[in-house]
């Protein structure tokens, strides 16, 4: 069983964790510090992330490289069109004594990649998010609880949206992050080509194992927060809702929709991690600040004003940040 004698050990051996945990994904991922971060973060936050990024931008090698510094186990499963909820969650099949035996779908892996989550219709699109949230999978009457601790990472392509089916709001919501991954720079991708065209590449070591892992998703849940950071976490998140009393003049003028109440709980728990991770304590209203891109921009729904004076949802999110 794993024990610190007080909060501030614990807080201690986990950001000495999360920097060998970044040096060893650093070995094989070139650059994007900040996705690492926040997918690092929506992990120990017991939550899901959302990676939108063009291909070729290693979004697939970055999870798993993630998934064996963490001792965890990894599937991934591409979405098309043709995709059923079985060959996810699993199914039934007959013996050879006549009895029904489950076989269990991809989605039993502690870290779970589903690719380009819109190229399959919302009918299995629904049956991985259900999973999301209820971490069991229901087949012919009988619950099967899915691996703890449990994380979906799902990627979309920006550019191609033929063929697609995208995701609804509702859906979205139950994402803790939508990351925005980038191309590298040139002295970035000159590095990934020197690492990538070689004969050996480096291989990670695993810095936790999965008891520590859930060690330290129970323990971020218990770092105190001083009221005034509430406070201001649910204030950011009531001036993006147009129309309503405390709704912020830029919400007013160009959203249709704002975010709801679990904008306001993934703002806490996320700057939970980031404070601790950023060698503080407790976290304060700077964490949220730093956390809120990510989570707002999928939940904020832009209108007709907004798409035709070319105003972004990041120009959006900024202004409620200043």
């Amino acid at each position: 069983m794993i024990q610190f004698e007080n909060d501030a050990e614990a807080i201690k051996a986990f950001r000495n964790k999360y920097e060998i945990l970044k040096s060893e994904v650093s070995k094989v991922i070139i650059g994007q510090d900040d996705v690492i971060r926040d997918v690092i973060v929506s992990i120990f936050c017991r939550s899901h992330a959302l990676l939108v990024g063009v291909p070729g931008l290693a979004k697939t090698l970055m999870i798993t490289t993630l998934a064996k510094c963490l001792g965890l186990s990894f599937n991934r499963i591409q979405f098309t069109p043709d995709l059923m909820p079985s060959d996810i969650m699993g199914t039934e099949i007959l013996d050879e004594n006549r009895n029904f035996k489950f076989i269990k779908g991809p989605v039993f892996a502690h870290i779970v990649l589903a690719d380009e989550i819109n190229r399959t219709p919302p009918k299995t699109q629904s049956s991985l998010l259900e999973a999301m949230q209820e971490r069991s999978v229901s087949i012919a009457g009988k619950t099967h609880n899915l691996p703890n601790p449990f994380f979906v990472l799902a990627t979309q392509n920006p550019i191609e949206q033929e063929g697609t089916y995208p995701l609804p709001e509702a859906q979205l919501d139950r994402f803790m992050f939508n990351i925005i991954l980038d191309y590298p720079s040139v002295e970035e991708e000159i590095q990934i080509v020197k690492n990538t065209v070689t004969k050996y590449l480096p291989e990670p070591e695993v810095v936790l194992s999965v008891e520590e892992v859930i060690y330290f998703q129970e323990f971020l849940r218990k770092i105190p927060i001083v009221d005034n950071v509430y406070q201001y976490a649910v204030d950011l998140s009531t001036k993006t809702r147009p129309g309503t009393k405390l709704a912020h003049s830029w919400a007013n003028d160009y959203l249709a929709w704002g975010a709801g109440p679990r904008a306001s709980q993934n703002l806490i728990m996320a700057a939970r991690c980031h404070a601790v991770i950023s060698g503080k304590h407790a976290p304060d209203i700077d964490d949220i600040k730093a956390v809120a891109p990510s989570i707002l921009r999928h939940r904020l729904v832009k209108n007709y004003k907004a798409e035709a004076e070319g105003i972004s949802v990041e120009d959006i999110i900024q202004k409620f940040l200043s």
